[in-house]
C-alpha cells in the first residue's frame, strides 16, 4: 500500500511538471530548442541548413553561410524565393558592434510610365495590376543583395559560397512533402505563364514527394554568378535573356534596367518593448508595423491577462486594425513619398492608437488609405558565427513562384512583386518608372543592453509583422523559450482594408491556429469579432538568439513547415 501511495504521489508530482508536451509544460512545444558554441543557422530546409554549416566550418563568415543557405532555398524551396525575387537583410558586425540594414528590393522598368500601366491593365479587362505575367515584374534584387553584402562581411569567395547549390542543382536533391504541394499548387496557377513548364515540370509533372530534382539550367546560372559576381546576372548573357524574354512576351524590363540596379545600405530603426531594442529596416516594406504594434501593446497588462487570453487576443487585433491602416496609406518607397517615419513609430502616436481601442468592442470600419495585398510566400533564415555576426535575411519571389514567367535555360522564374503598386492618383503607393513597390518581406532583429540578442522572422506576407511582435511577446511577457515561442498558437487578422475600397469591410476576419480555448474564442465573437477558417496563413518562423551569460547560440525553426535549426 505504501509503495502504490508513493507511485501515485510521484505520478502527480510528474504530471505537474511535465503538464504539457515537454518538461517546460508547454502543452503546443514541439521540440527542444538547439545549442551551440561556435555557429548556428536557422533555415526552412535541412538540407540548406547543412549548406549553411558547412561554410561555416570551412571558415565562412555569417553572410557567407547566409548566401549558401539562401542559394540552396532558390533550388530547394522554388515555391517561395529564387534569384528572380527580392532581399532584405539586418547584419550585427561584431567588431563595429553595430546593425547594418540592406533594402534588396528591385524597381520598376524606367520606360512603363502610369498612364501606359492603366491602358495595359485595362485591355486586360483588370482593374487593378495582374499578379501573373509580364506587367507585374520588377528588377530582381537578390543577386546584387547577395554580392554587396559578400562583399562587406564576406570571407570565403563567392564561388566556394555558391558550391553547395551549385552541387545539389547539377546532382539532384530529394524534395519535402509540404514544397511538393505547393509546387504542384503553383503549376496549376501559374502552368500555362512563357517558360514555367519547361523551367518548373518534367513532361507537364510537378516532382513528387521524395523524388529527385535537378535543375543544371540553376546550376548555370550560379556558375555565371559564382564566376562573374553581379555581372554574371544584370550583365552580359543572363541579363539579355531575361530582357529579351520578357519584352518578347509584352513586358518592359531591359537590359538597362537590369543593369543600373543597386540596392540600398540603410540605418534600421527601432523602438524599446520593456527594455528590448526591436530593430526593423523603414519603408518601402512593412517592418515599422511591429513596431507600432509593440508600442501599443506595451501599454497594456499583457503578461496579467495571460497567453491565449480573450483579453489579450482582442487588443492585439484591434491594436493591428489600426497599425495596418497606417501600412495602407503611407509605407511606400521613401524616394517617392514622405513617410512621418519618426512620429508613426513613436510612443506619443502609439498613445494615441491605444485610446482609440474599445476594450468590449470590435472595430468594424476604420477611414483608412488603401489597402495592402495579404498574399505572399517568401523564405526567412537567420545565421551566426564563431565571431559573434549574425543575420536575418528574408528572400522571396512574393506569390510562390512568382510571375510565372521564366526566361528559358536559366533555371528560375521572376518576380511579380510589382503587383503591390497601386494605380490611384495621390497615393503613396501609386506607381512610377524606377520605383520599388510596397514590400512585405521582413527581417527581424533584437537587441539588450546594447548587445545583439535575437536574429529572427516570420515568413508569410500581411501575417509577418502580425507573427513577429506575438513571438516577441512570447518571449517577453509570457518567458516562452525560443522554440516555444514559436510553435505557440498563432493568431492572424486578415482585411483591415479592402483594395477595392477606402474602409475596412465587417470587421475583418481572425483565423486561430487550434490552441485557443473555445472559451475565449465564443468571448471574441462576442465582442464582435468574425472567427474564420483559413489555413496556411500562420507563417514560418526561424531564430538565433545570443546567450552572452553562458557563452552559447540558441536556435529554433519552424515546427510547421520544414524548418530546421542546428548549430556546430
Amino acid at each position: 500500500m505504501k509503495f502504490l501511495l508513493l507511485l501515485l504521489l510521484f505520478l502527480s508530482l510528474s504530471a505537474k511538471i511535465t503538464s504539457g508536451d515537454r518538461i517546460t509544460g508547454r502543452p503546443f512545444a514541439t521540440r527542444s530548442e538547439v545549442y551551440a558554441v561556435h555557429g548556428m543557422a536557422a533555415t526552412s530546409h535541412p538540407l540548406a541548413t547543412d549548406a549553411a554549416l558547412e561554410i561555416l566550418r570551412a571558415g565562412g563568415s555569417a553572410v557567407d553561410a547566409a548566401i549558401a543557405a539562401n542559394s540552396c532555398l532558390g533550388l530547394m524551396e522554388p515555391t517561395g524565393s529564387g534569384i528572380g525575387g527580392d532581399l532584405f537583410a539586418i547584419v550585427w558586425d561584431a567588431k563595429e558592434k553595430k546593425l547594418h540594414g540592406f533594402n534588396g528590393s528591385g524597381r520598376s522598368p524606367r520606360s512603363l510610365t502610369l498612364d501606359k500601366l492603366r491602358q495595359e491593365v485595362a485591355a486586360l479587362g483588370k482593374e487593378e495590376i495582374p499578379a501573373h505575367g509580364t506587367l507585374p515584374i520588377s528588377v530582381p534584387g537578390c543577386v546584387d543583395g547577395w554580392t554587396q553584402l559578400h562583399g562587406r562581411f564576406g570571407v570565403l569567395p563567392l564561388d566556394e559560397v555558391l558550391a553547395p547549390a551549385i552541387r545539389h542543382a547539377r546532382e539532384g536533391f530529394p524534395v519535402t512533402e509540404l514544397i511538393s504541394h505547393y509546387w504542384k499548387i503553383s503549376a496549376r496557377v501559374l502552368g500555362e505563364q512563357p517558360g514555367f513548364r519547361e523551367t518548373f515540370t518534367r513532361e507537364g509533372k510537378t516532382p513528387a514527394v521524395g523524388e529527385i530534382w535537378k535543375n543544371p539550367d540553376l546550376a548555370t546560372t550560379l556558375e555565371q554568378i559564382a564566376t562573374n559576381g553581379r555581372g554574371g546576372f544584370y550583365e552580359g548573357p543572363v541579363a539579355e535573356r531575361i530582357a529579351a524574354f520578357v519584352q518578347e512576351h509584352g513586358g518592359y524590363v531591359t537590359v538597362e534596367d537590369l543593369g543600373s540596379h543597386r540596392g540600398e545600405w540603410i540605418e534600421p530603426v527601432s523602438t524599446s518593448y520593456r527594455g528590448i531594442e526591436v530593430w526593423q529596416l523603414p519603408p518601402n516594406g512593412q517592418g515599422i508595423a511591429v513596431l507600432e504594434l509593440l508600442n501599443i501593446m506595451e501599454g497594456f497588462p499583457v503578461k496579467d491577462w495571460g497567453f491565449g487570453s480573450a483579453d489579450l487576443l482582442h487588443h492585439f487585433i484591434e491594436a493591428k486594425k489600426l497599425v495596418f491602416e497606417d501600412r495602407a496609406r503611407d509605407y511606400a518607397d521613401m524616394d517617392f513619398h514622405d513617410v512621418p517615419l519618426q512620429r508613426l513609430i513613436s510612443k506619443e502616436y502609439a498613445n494615441e492608437l491605444r485610446a482609440k481601442i474599445d476594450p468590449a468592442e470590435a472595430k468594424q470600419r476604420i477611414d483608412t488609405g488603401r489597402s495592402q495585398t495579404d498574399h505572399g510566400d517568401t523564405v526567412y533564415l537567420s545565421v551566426a558565427d564563431s565571431a559573434g555576426n549574425m543575420v536575418s535575411l528574408i528572400q522571396s519571389n512574393y506569390r510562390g513562384i512568382g510571375s510565372g514567367v521564366c526566361p528559358p535555360g536559366l533555371g528560375f522564374g521572376l518576380q511579380d512583386r510589382g503587383e503591390l503598386f497601386c494605380l490611384e492618383d495621390g497615393h503613396a503607393n501609386v506607381y512610377a518608372p524606377g520605383k520599388r513597390p510596397f514590400h512585405t518581406i521582413i527581417p527581424g532583429f533584437a537587441t539588450r543592453d546594447g548587445q545583439p540578442w535575437l536574429s529572427f522572422g516570420v515568413m508569410g506576407g500581411a501575417t509577418q509583422p502580425q507573427a513577429q511582435a506575438w513571438v516577441l511577446m512570447n518571449i517577453i511577457d509570457f518567458g516562452m523559450n525560443l522554440q516555444e515561442a514559436g510553435d505557440a498558437p498563432r493568431l492572424v487578422h486578415v482585411g483591415s482594408s479592402q483594395p477595392t475600397g477606402s474602409i475596412m469591410k465587417d470587421g475583418g476576419e481572425v483565423a486561430l491556429e487550434s490552441g485557443f480555448s473555445p472559451a475565449v474564442i465564443e468571448e471574441l465573437r462576442k465582442r464582435g469579432h468574425k472567427i474564420g477558417d483559413r489555413k496556411g496563413l500562420f507563417g514560418g518562423y526561424q531564430a538565433v538568439m545570443r546567450d552572452s551569460k553562458k557563452g552559447v547560440w540558441v536556435g529554433a525553426s519552424e515546427s510547421r513547415k520544414d524548418g530546421h535549426a542546428a548549430g556546430y
